[in-house]
């Protein structure tokens, strides 16, 4: 197995609770980091701004995502050249969609046309991939984001969908793939293995790095110690 400091793949950090951010900030194997409105939601944050602003004050030297909450393309694009003029290390994500399931590709196109680092995200078809890719400049940084984890959820296995979306993006040395929404720790061997750039990864997964290599039988016992002390702990008794 690989070690961590192998991998070609470049590792970003999903969440938005200031702490863990800066915590993965720290890291040197966390190459960028990444964030959306569920995530903020889920943390609390109630000022949108005020909180992209105050991240940016500590993270200037990694990519740094930040997404658009409009469901209007011509709103999209006011808050895309917003969030875009915060850093150079900002990228804008946009979502493939809006609700009523019109497509971004006019957006992207326009904003990529603007110099706009984008993140297109919550993509999870092939044909999406190829939406996305005639829309962008290519001629500026960009990434498609597609979400591999969810794709898992539904009983497809992401691994060929991935597989095909890295050859898609094979004529581009400007656009990245991401695999987003990862649900283990193995996804992240999965994707590099396949020539992914990038995975979003939340800090729950990637607190669990030191495990990798780690002797199977040590950590079999590990686990009868585990439920043996919580039995105690509980004052189970039969």
């Amino acid at each position: 197995m690989k070690k961590i400091e192998d991998l070609k793949i470049k590792i970003f950090a999903d969440g938005a609770d200031k702490e863990g951010m800066l915590e993965m900030y720290e890291k040197p194997f966390v190459k960028g980091l990444t964030t959306n409105p569920t995530l903020m939601k889920k943390a609390g944050i109630t000022n949108y701004r005020e909180f992209c602003k105050d991240i940016l004050v500590y993270i200037k030297d990694k990519p740094i995502s930040f997404e658009v909450f409009s469901d209007n393309f011509a709103d999209m694009e006011r808050q895309a050249l917003e969030i875009a003029s915060w850093g150079d290390n900002v990228y804008v994500k946009i979502p493939i969609t809006n609700t009523k399931q019109e497509s971004c590709h006019d957006l992207v196109k326009k904003l990529s046309a603007q110099k706009v680092k984008l993140n297109v995200t919550a993509l999870m078809t092939l044909d999406q991939v190829r939406e996305v890719m005639a829309a962008l400049n290519p001629n500026i940084p960009s990434y498609v984001s597609v979400f591999a984890g969810r794709i898992a959820d539904t009983g497809y296995d992401p691994v060929p969908l991935m597989t095909s979306a890295v050859e898609i993006l094979k004529s581009s040395t400007t656009v990245e793939l991401i695999w987003a929404s990862p649900r283990e720790l193995l996804n992240i061997f999965q994707a590099d293995e396949i020539g992914c750039h990038i995975i979003t990864v939340t800090n729950d997964i990637i607190k669990k790095l030191p495990l990798v290599g780690y002797d199977l039988n040590k950590y079999s016992l590990d686990t009868v110690k585990m439920f043996h002390s919580d039995a105690l702990a509980a004052g189970y008794d039969l």
